[in-house]
């Protein structure tokens, strides 16, 4: 396990929340009360389209945290607690799968939506001509497999999946030995600049999936539950975080490249991170549905036999909206 903290990353983040007028004033902290910590650990997974939590470090030392962490969780998917971490931006397919399998944690809301490209060799037109084919990677099959059962494919029996973990699946897509490969930021971004296949679905402007929420935050159980306040001001700092995304897409950009999370400003990467951040909806964490979100994607998810709970014992046991709900009566525009 890897933290990510360092001083030169606090340091040249520390002008962006007093310079988009995002800090909250002391007296407004204190009427919520103190904060019963003022430790939060982030997962960092390695996407750009994470970028709110990301470049919310200083805005959440203007909420009064004193040890933000980001914790690598790249790879297999592991729980919050073994990994070391409060708080994770996930989707609402591995949120389903989480819930259901018993982990302990608790859905605050949605960031953002879209985000994942399905690129195909050429010849193939669209999801129903995947039939037959090979696709991959193993890490995004709950998704490939809910957008091929939207089309009437059977994903076990009408798709060959690239299941080698020693393989590299977008490797193997751009030397032609795979039909179809499932990307998300910077994956998509690189296959364009390498000019290899072509999108035959984006999930920030295709119908049904560009109506849902694409990642969520979810919190450890034990922290939200202890941690009323805190989890608060880190749904606050990631959602304000998500506006400055929306709002200054090259700034926030620099902030990727200056905190270390994605390589140098002048890397060709940095292209890479501005196209994610001017083409993901990042303002509308307001106006989408989260429980929708949860109850579309647990639908879909127990429908094609991926979990067993219904979308209504999903949103029961591992949902929290009240943290959500004030912030969007406290953060009207």
């Amino acid at each position: 396990m890897t933290i990510m903290q360092t001083r030169r990353r606090f340091l040249t983040t520390m002008s962006l929340a007093g310079a988009a007028g995002l800090a909250l004033p002391p007296r407004s902290l204190a009427a919520e009360g103190p904060l019963e910590t003022t430790t939060v650990r982030l997962s960092n997974n390695g996407s750009i389209c994470l970028a709110p939590a990301f470049i919310a470090e200083e805005l959440m030392r203007a909420e009064g945290f004193s040890d933000v962490r980001y914790v690598d969780m790249i790879g297999p998917r592991r729980a919050l607690a073994s990994a070391g971490v409060d708080f994770k931006m996930i989707a609402p397919w591995d949120v389903a799968i989480r819930i259901d399998g018993g982990e302990p944690v608790t859905v605050l809301g949605g960031v953002h939506a879209g985000c994942f490209e399905l690129f195909a060799r050429e010849g193939i037109r669209s999801v129903a001509d995947l039939k037959g084919k090979s696709i991959g990677p193993t890490d995004r099959t709950n998704l490939i497999a809910l957008m091929a059962a939207h089309v009437g494919l059977d994903p076990k029996q009408d798709l060959r999946w690239v299941t080698d973990p020693a393989q590299r699946p977008m490797e193997l897509f751009a030397e032609g030995k795979m039909d179809a490969f499932l990307g998300w930021p910077p994956e998509p971004q690189e296959l364009r600049a390498r000019h290899v296949g072509h999108v035959i679905l984006n999930t920030t402007v295709d119908p049904p999936w560009s109506q849902y929420f694409c990642c969520m935050l979810v919190g450890a159980r034990e922290y939200v539950r202890n941690n009323p306040v805190a989890t608060k001001r880190v749904l606050r700092a990631i959602l304000k975080a998500a506006e400055i995304c929306a709002s200054e897409p090259a700034r926030a950009a620099q902030r990727l490249v200056a905190g270390g999370f994605t390589p140098r400003y002048d890397s060709p990467r940095y292209d890479f991170a501005l196209e994610t951040l001017s083409g993901i909806p990042y303002d509308k964490w307001r106006d989408y549905d989260a429980e929708d979100s949860v109850r579309f994607y647990a639908l879909r998810m127990r429908e094609a036999g991926l979990i067993k709970a219904t979308p209504q014992k999903i949103i029961a046991e591992g949902t929290d909206w009240r943290f959500l709900n004030e912030l969007k009566r406290e953060l009207k525009a």
